[in-house]
């Protein structure tokens, strides 16, 4: 399935505290994107107490991220940053 016929959804609820959770990075492969993802997420770890910071890489910014690999970030985070840089 192609993330365009993936089914629109509400966005997930916040959670209350992220102390102790994991927070991703989905790097869309641009520039300078991971450098300044990974940045925001770990001085956000630090602040609030997460456990840990887990990155992903989309194979080119033009390219969405798999079903698989969504699938996989929602299972494992409590919250995910991504964005574009150049």
């Amino acid at each position: 399935m192609c993330l365009e016929d993936w089914p629109a959804a509400a966005p997930a609820p916040r959670p209350a505290s992220l102390a102790g959770a994991v927070i991703g990075v989905l790097d869309n492969s641009k520039p300078n994107a991971r450098v300044l993802l990974e940045g925001v997420a770990r001085a956000l770890a630090q602040k609030v107490g997460a456990r840990d910071v887990k990155v992903w890489r989309k194979p080119g910014a033009s390219i969405g991220a798999t079903v698989a690999v969504l699938d996989e970030i929602a299972a494992q985070c409590g919250a995910v940053l991504t964005a574009s840089a150049d």
